[in-house]
């Protein structure tokens, strides 16, 4: 299963639910790849700290072999480098990568990033960082995934850009990857005792949302697995935290009874 998690909104949290959701899933014993298309590359430094800009070849070596004129010959396995955690590996990123837009975009090459992922058929699941733009990178991740998750953070803003990136998401499921579906929105930095956070996901849940269970909420110990470059569930298994992020994994495994579109 590959995971797109996206939102055009910055700061909702993609990088930590895609490095958590990862952990949980390694943690798991699947052997289970981050795909960082940000040139920010969070959760490149997330998961590497230091080690991230000494990650090499990485996808910004990965696309500029697809825009030479020769097929591509490297292994598969090339842009992908091993975590501190087991069974947990990148394809990591970096700045580089933003200045090849315009290249890759002329040229049409948002299909390259699904030939590269049909290649690497040993890991059991894909979880794919976005940065925060409908760009060709998202695009690329959109062609290549089976199921998208978007972040909530309980702001106005993000309530009202919700249905265009639900409709972006169905645009993308019919005119490239019918097998794209959103598996939900994932309500984030929630605040459990603050009233306002509560009304916008009620109104969202009255508007037929596909809301998951459990809410992430809000906790400096995210700031802290952040510095420290260790997911929750390797940081501090124990907390509250590290539990939501199992339960949410969790929910995503359950058989569907229905696509959400």
């Amino acid at each position: 299963m590959r995971y797109i998690v996206f939102n055009s909104k910055g700061g909702v949290g993609k990088s930590s639910i895609v490095c958590n959701l990862a952990a949980v899933s390694a943690a798991e014993g699947k052997r289970t790849l981050v795909v960082d298309l940000d040139p920010q590359a969070n959760a490149t430094h997330y998961l590497l700290g230091s080690r991230g800009p000494e990650a090499k070849p990485n996808l910004t070596d990965f696309f500029e072999e697809t825009l030479s004129l020769r097929l591509l010959t490297s292994d598969a396995d090339t842009w992908v480098h091993p975590t501190p955690f087991e069974n947990l590996s990148i394809v990591p990123s970096d700045l580089g990568m933003a200045e090849l837009q315009p290249k890759l975009e002329s040229r049409y090459k948002i299909y390259k990033l699904r030939k590269l992922l049909e290649r690497l058929e040993e890991f059991h699941v894909v979880f794919l960082d976005t940065p925060p733009a409908l760009n060709f990178f998202t695009t690329s991740a959109l062609i290549a995934a089976d199921g998208c998750l978007i972040p909530f953070d309980c702001d106005e803003f993000s309530r009202r850009a919700l249905i265009q990136l639900l409709e972006e998401v169905e645009e993308i499921r019919e005119d490239h990857n019918p097998q794209l579906e959103v598996r939900g929105i994932v309500v984030n930095l929630f605040q459990l005792r603050a009233r306002l956070p509560q009304q916008m996901v009620d109104q969202l849940l009255d508007e037929n949302l596909p809301i998951l269970e459990p809410y992430i909420t809000a906790s400096v110990k995210m700031r802290e697995s952040h510095d420290a470059h260790r997911p929750l569930v390797d940081l501090a298994p124990s907390h509250k935290l590290s539990q939501q992020v199992r339960d949410l994994y969790a929910t995503l495994e359950r058989p569907r009874l229905a696509a959400v579109s």
